[in-house]
C-alpha cells in the first residue's frame, strides 16, 4: 500500500520546480537535498513477485490524492498502476526524477509521431523555432548527423527571430558522451570550442548571438546512461521521444504534450541538470500551465494550444490534405519550418505521398530509405487506399486526460540490484492487473522479471501481443549481466509456458511497412525503436524504456502513463498502420522463433544460442562493432 509518508510527500507543497522559482541562483542539486536529502535512500528494495495482493479500494484512494487530475477521472487500472509505482517513493523519493506532488498530473497529445527519426526532428524543429524564450533537451547519444543538423539550424533560426524581436532565448542540451572526467563529476559542462567541434557539431556562439546556449554532457558511471530523450520549450509544450540525436534506420515514437504534464517533464530537467543555471532560465518564476483547463495559453505565434486547438483531423483527411497540397520538404540545409502544428502536419504527410511517377509503396519506401547506409527496394505488395503511411497522428481530446511521469534515475554499479523504480513497477502493474489484453513494443524484452509477469497474465487468461526488433543490440545483450537476444528470451519464455497460455501469447519481429520478412538489424534497414505498452485498450506507457536490462537496471528514463482511450486508441491504430509486423512478423513455429518458407531464419540471426555460445558470439560481435566505430587500430 502507499505509505503515509509517500501520501505526505505527493500532497507536500514545494517542488524542486517551485523553489528554483524563489531563488533561482541555487542548484536544483541543493533543493532536492533539502526537500528530500532527509530521506535514506535504498537501490535494493524489493517488492514480492507477480503475485503480491493488489491494492484496495482505500488504498487507490490515497493513490487519487496523491495527482492533480484536473477535471478527468483517473480509471482503476490507471490508479492502480499509479498506486505501485508510488509504493516505490519509500524507497527513493526522488526514484521518480521527478518532486513527488508533480508526478500525477493531466495534459493533452494533440500530435503523436510514429516514423523514421528525421520526422521526429522535423517536428521538434518546428518547436524550437517557435519557442518564445527558452528550450530544453535531453538526449542521449549525439553524433554529427541530419538529426543534429535539423537542431543546429533551428538553433540559428531561433537566434535570428529573437534578434528581430531585440530579445534573447536561452537554451540548455544535455547528451550522454561517456568519458574520464564522468568518474570526477557525472556532469561535466562542455564547452563552446567542443560543442562546435567535429565530435557534436552545434553552433558557434557567433552564429546563434542571441542566444544563450549551454551544453553538459552527463554519465553516472560505470552504467548510469542518461538514456531519456525529451524536450521542453517554454515551459508549455513538451515531448518525450524513443530516439536519440544520430542518423539511423528506425522507426521512432514521440508524443507532444501539453498542459499541466509539462511542469512534470519541467521539474524533470531541472533535476536532471543539477547544477546552477548560468543565465538562469526564464521561466523559473513563470507558471504558465497554472488555471483550470480552460485557461487561454497561446505561443507568441498566436497558436492556441491545450484545450483551446482546434479539432484534429482523422488520418484520412490528413492523407487526403497532404496529397493535394504537394508542399516542399522540410529537410536540414533547407528548410520549411511551418507556423502551426496544422501545417506542419500537412507538410509533413506531402512528404509521404506519391510524386506523379510513384505508386504509395515507393513513397513509402523512398521515406523510409532516408536513414539507411544502403536503401533497400520494397518487397511487399502495393499499398491500397486508407493503408497509407501516417506519420504524424493528432488528437483531440473533450477534456484533459490523467497522466503521470513513471521514470527512473541512474544507477551506475555493474549490479542488477537497483530495481524498485516507478518505471518497472509501472510495467509489471500494466501486466499483473490488465484483465483483457497487453500489446507491448519495444527493441528488446529480456529483462528477468518479465518472464514471470507475462506467463502470470497469460495463466489469468490475458492476451499478450509483443513486437521485438530482431536482433537490436544483439552483441551487447550476449554479454555477460544481459538478457540475451529477443530469440533466446522468446523461445525461453514458451518453453516454460503451458499448452493454453501459449495460445494466448503473439509475439513479432518488426517489419517495415514495405516488406513481408523482418530484417536483422545489422543491415541497418529496417529497424524498430519504438517504446510503447498498452493494457486494456485505454491505459499506457510510453517513452525512452526499453524492457531489457540496462533500461531495467541501469538507465535514466523517462516515461509517461496516459489514462485515454481516444489517445490510446490512435497509437494502436499508428502502430499497425505505419508497420507490416502484425501481417508478416508473428511468429508461427512455437518456439519464439521467425521463420521464413523452409522454417529457414532471417539473415544474420544468431537464434538461441547456449549460453557458453552467445558469451562468445556477444565478444566477437561487440569487437567488430569497436573496429566500425574505430576502437581498434
Amino acid at each position: 500500500m502507499v505509505s503515509d509518508y509517500a501520501v505526505k510527500l505527493c500532497q507536500a507543497g514545494p517542488t524542486v520546480s517551485s523553489e528554483l522559482g524563489k531563488v533561482p541562483t541555487q542548484t536544483p542539486t541543493e533543493i532536492a537535498q533539502r526537500l528530500y536529502g532527509h530521506h535514506k535512500h535504498s537501490t535494493n528494495q524489493q517488492a514480492s513477485g507477480p503475485n503480491r495482493p493488489s491494492a484496495s479500494e482505500h488504498d487507490l484512494q490515497r493513490a487519487r490524492q496523491c495527482g492533480n487530475w484536473g477535471p478527468g477521472e483517473p480509471s482503476e487500472l490507471f490508479l492502480r498502476i499509479f498506486h505501485d509505482a508510488l509504493c516505490t517513493l519509500d524507497a527513493d523519493p526522488l526514484g521518480g526524477m521527478c518532486s513527488p506532488p508533480l508526478l500525477g498530473s493531466y495534459g493533452t497529445v494533440p500530435l503523436t509521431v510514429i516514423a523514421p527519426l528525421e520526422d521526429i526532428f522535423r517536428h521538434m524543429s518546428n518547436l524550437i523555432v517557435r519557442a518564445e524564450k527558452e528550450v530544453v533537451m535531453v538526449t542521449c547519444s549525439w553524433a554529427p548527423s541530419a538529426a543534429s543538423r535539423f537542431i543546429s539550424d533551428a538553433l540559428k533560426e531561433l537566434s535570428m527571430r529573437a534578434g528581430k524581436k531585440s530579445e534573447r532565448a536561452v537554451v540548455k542540451i544535455m547528451f550522454d558522451k561517456a568519458g574520464a572526467a564522468n568518474f570526477l563529476d557525472p556532469r561535466q559542462m562542455v564547452k563552446p570550442e567542443t560543442y562546435s567541434g567535429k565530435a557534436i557539431q552545434l553552433p558557434k556562439p557567433e552564429e546563434i548571438p542571441n542566444l544563450d546556449l549551454q551544453v553538459m554532457n552527463i554519465h553516472k558511471p560505470l552504467l548510469g546512461t542518461l538514456h531519456a530523450k525529451f524536450m521542453i520549450v517554454d515551459r508549455k509544450i513538451g515531448v518525450i521521444e524513443s530516439n536519440n540525436t544520430e542518423d539511423n534506420d528506425n522507426l521512432e515514437m514521440m508524443t507532444h504534450l501539453e498542459g499541466p504534464i509539462v511542469d512534470s517533464l519541467y521539474d524533470t530537467a531541472l533535476l536532471t541538470w543539477g547544477n546552477a543555471f548560468t543565465p538562469s532560465i526564464p521561466s523559473s518564476a513563470s507558471h504558465p500551465n497554472d488555471g483550470d483547463s480552460t485557461t487561454k495559453n497561446p505561443t507568441d505565434a498566436g497558436e492556441p494550444i491545450f484545450m483551446d486547438r482546434p479539432a484534429a483531423r482523422e488520418q484520412q483527411q490528413v492523407v487526403s490534405d497532404g496529397t493535394s497540397a504537394q508542399l516542399p520538404p522540410h529537410m536540414p540545409g533547407s528548410p520549411h519550418y511551418d507556423a502551426t502544428l496544422a501545417s506542419e502536419i500537412t507538410r509533413m504527410q506531402s512528404a509521404y505521398s506519391p510524386h506523379p511517377d510513384e505508386s504509395r509503396l515507393q513513397a513509402t519506401t523512398r521515406q523510409l530509405n532516408q536513414g539507411c547506409p544502403k536503401p533497400i527496394p520494397a518487397t511487399s505488395p502495393p499499398i491500397p487506399q486508407n493503408s497509407e503511411f501516417t506519420p504524424y497522428i493528432p488528437t483531440s481530446l473533450s477534456t484533459p486526460a490523467p497522466m503521470a511521469l513513471v521514470s527512473r534515475p541512474p544507477f551506475g554499479p555493474p549490479t542488477n540490484t537497483n530495481v524498485y523504480t516507478p518505471q518497472n513497477e509501472a510495467w509489471l502493474s500494466a501486466l499483473r492487473h490488465a484483465r483483457h489484453t497487453v500489446f507491448i513494443q519495444t527493441p528488446d524484452l529480456n529483462a528477468p522479471p518479465l518472464h514471470a509477469a507475462i506467463a502470470a497474465a497469460l495463466a489469468r487468461g490475458v492476451e499478450i501481443t509483443y513486437y521485438v526488433c530482431l536482433g537490436y543490440n544483439d552483441a551487447g545483450e550476449l554479454m555477460p549481466g544481459q538478457g540475451g537476444t529477443n530469440e533466446m528470451f522468446a523461445k525461453t519464455l514458451v518453453a516454460s509456458l503451458p499448452a493454453e497460455s501459449r495460445k494466448r501469447l503473439h509475439i513479432g519481429y518488426y517489419v517495415g511497412k514495405d516488406q513481408i520478412r523482418p530484417i536483422h538489424q545489422s543491415f541497418h534497414a529496417r529497424s524498430c525503436h519504438v517504446k510503447l505498452l498498452i493494457a486494456d485498450g485505454h491505459v499506457a506507457i510510453q517513452g525512452s524504456g526499453n524492457m531489457d536490462t540496462q533500461s531495467w537496471f541501469h538507465s535514466q528514463e523517462i516515461n509517461v502513463l496516459v489514462d485515454s482511450e481516444e489517445v490510446v486508441r490512435k497509437w494502436r491504430e499508428g502502430i499497425e498502420r505505419n508497420q507490416a509486423t502484425g501481417e508478416y512478423g508473428m511468429v508461427k513455429d512455437g518456439e519464439g522463433v521467425w521463420r521464413g518458407e523452409g522454417g529457414r531464419e532471417v539473415d544474420g540471426s544468431s537464434g538461441a544460442p547456449g549460453r557458453v555460445e552467445g558469451y562468445f558470439k556477444g565478444a566477437w560481435g561487440m569487437m567488430g562493432k569497436l573496429r566500425s566505430k574505430g576502437g581498434f587500430a
